[in-house]
């Protein structure tokens, strides 16, 4: 399934005039068995996006030590109070969404000296119970980041789920240039090809890789 995600990706990329190899696919491992993690690894895949720190905790330490160097990206709602140990665990927080937790990062980031990349969560879909700053109040949160010394470097978002994504995609494509932002974490298993045309960098893609969820398995936190 991966290289067949892999060859859709490639496809879209050509299909939007982009250069090979533009988009960077994050393989989706949350609530995974370890054996198709595993297996994915063994296919030679090296990036993987995961939702709880606790999970992840778990289960990187070991599989760096076996498979050498990763990238694993934090792409769940992080909480302050496991920012610490998230940002020795990730090479890339997506999920940037609040003055606290800027704050939290920023202070991390000047004791170790070093910070994970960084995308900031814009709740396209203005929807009250998801994450996310406001597109309206976007431009001011980025400001204020980048006043803290924080390296963001692009935003992430995810469209209301049953709608057109294509808007979402255009809205956040459209914050990032007016920032000057190169990076657009976007698109999932459904819609990660309309993500590729509208100019995604990073898309997110779990089920179609690995294969139903088993969430009575799941590890919070």
């Amino acid at each position: 399934m991966l290289e067949t995600i892999q060859t859709r990706i490639a496809a879209a990329e050509a299909a939007a005039g982009r250069a090979p190899g533009s988009v960077e696919l994050i393989a989706v491992s949350k609530v995974q068995p370890l054996e198709r993690v595993v297996a994915v690894l063994e296919a030679g895949h090296r990036i993987f996006g995961e939702n709880y720190v606790q999970e992840a905790q778990g289960k990187w330490p070991e599989l760096r030590e076996r498979f050498g160097p990763l990238s694993v990206h934090m792409i769940g709602p992080l909480q302050t109070n496991k920012a610490k140990v998230a940002v020795g665990l990730f090479e890339a927080i997506h999920t940037l969404d609040r003055p606290s937790l800027a704050e939290k990062l920023a202070r991390l980031a000047q004791e170790r000296g070093a910070c994970p990349r960084l995308f900031v969560q814009v709740n396209t879909g203005e929807e009250p119970q998801k994450a996310g700053v406001l597109p309206a109040d976007a431009d001011g949160f980025v400001a204020a980041c980048r006043g803290m010394d924080l390296p963001v470097e692009g935003l992430m978002c995810i469209p209301p789920e049953g709608c057109d994504s294509a808007p979402h995609f255009a809205l956040l494509a459209a914050i990032a240039a007016r920032n000057g932002l190169q990076g657009l974490s976007m698109g999932m298993s459904g819609d990660f090809e309309t993500a590729i045309a509208a100019g995604a960098t990073h898309v997110r893609v779990g089920s179609a890789i690995f294969g139903a969820r088993d969430y009575s398995r799941q590890a919070r936190g």
